[in-house]
């Protein structure tokens, strides 16, 4: 019910925020593809909380164990199964909040819709569930390694701290050289700064996410129901704390005439391409060869640290008074994440493709 994601490559995610683990199984990759342990667990650093003074303090290690799937380090072809035990629960510090509804959570709706609710953390609702997806998203990138597919993301916005260059203009080897994730080493240190500011005035702020995927073949998609940046926006808008996608020229789009948004054909030694990309790499839902690019947007973090007015289960005023350890902003963890994701849809619409002609 809502766990599962994909069609040939395929995972569902399990486990709790305050559970005793989270876990992923994937099914349907494709027996012998190297699976570099090494690599799954490098994903996941970068996504595990503790990470700098502004993410959130809980200390976990998000340590994969394989469960299944592989066999002297290789995909076996049958499902493959991963769990990541949780170490650092604080269940005591949500207790306060056991019949209350946090503003902006999912408190409210989940108590209505199951008629019961795990409050601990969120429970399900939790963006912890998110490493799973990484670890699925790891195995995903191995398999795209085989076809030149490259999948970058980087933090081009935190509140009006805006990178004003595409990402054809930035080195993108930098993201991982400062904490917020930015390619731009000045705009990075006042989106910083700006963070630092907001966690300790109790606060949190939202940011935007850049992603690129690089190396696409032409073909991916589907004309009508499926097409690819149709399942590149649900995925990325099942993330935690997502408020918006948006993908090639995008809302600035409307702005421009058909004569200059227009992604004129060219020939260059043997291979079509456009002379300018609007279309983000798609076009009638399916890929053309070109840079994928999207912007995923991201709220403020719904947990802060002042009192609030809300209601209780009961229908009562209440009190709501920040506690537990969270991210004053969501965005620089949210990197990888959207990495993964991406490159589950890609996976999955490339293993798709291969039986779309004979």
């Amino acid at each position: 019910m809502g766990n599962t994601y994909g069609r040939k490559f395929r995972i569902t995610t399990f486990g709790e925020s305050h559970g005793k683990a989270i876990g992923v199984t994937i099914d349907g990759c494709p027996a012998g593809l190297d699976i570099d342990e090494g690599f799954i667990q490098m994903e996941l650093d970068r996504r595990k909380p503790g990470q700098s003074k502004i993410t959130t303090q809980r200390k976990e290690g998000d340590k994969a164990e394989i469960l299944s799937g592989i066999f002297e380090g290789k995909s076996t072809g049958t499902p493959m199964s991963i769990v990541i035990y949780n170490e650092d629960q604080k269940s005591n510090d949500y207790a306060h909040i056991a019949d209350k509804y946090r503003p902006s959570h999912a408190d409210y709706t989940y108590d209505k819709k199951y008629g019961i609710r795990d409050y601990r953390g969120g429970g399900r609702s939790s963006a912890r569930e998110t490493a799973a997806r990484v670890a699925a998203g790891a195995i995903a990138k191995l398999l795209l390694r085989h076809i030149g597919v490259k999948i970058n993301a980087y933090v081009s916005q935190v509140g009006n701290i805006i990178v004003n260059k595409t990402y054809s203009e930035l080195d993108l080897s930098k993201t991982e050289g400062n904490i917020v994730r930015c390619p731009d080493e000045k705009m990075a240190n006042k989106m910083i700064e700006l963070i630092d500011q907001t966690r300790k005035n109790k606060d949190t702020i939202g940011g935007v996410v850049t992603c690129v995927i690089e190396g696409t073949q032409v073909g991916l998609g589907e004309p009508v129901f499926d097409k690819l940046h149709a399942e590149l926006g649900k995925a990325m808008l099942g993330i935690n704390a997502v408020k918006g996608f948006e993908f090639g020229s995008g809302f600035e789009g409307v702005k421009m005439l058909g004569s200059k948004h227009n992604d004129i054909f060219e020939n260059q030694d043997g291979k079509i391409v456009t002379k300018s990309n609007h279309s983000g790499g798609i076009q009638g839902g399916i890929s053309n060869g070109e840079d994928i690019y999207f912007n995923v947007a991201f709220k403020p973090v719904a947990t802060i640290m002042k009192d609030q007015e809300s209601i209780d289960k009961y229908g009562n005023k209440t009190i709501v008074s920040g506690k537990g350890r969270h991210d004053p902003c969501v965005v620089p963890r949210a990197v990888p994440i959207v990495e993964a994701m991406a490159a589950l849809v890609i996976a999955d619409f490339y293993l798709l493709n291969k039986s779309a002609k004979l």
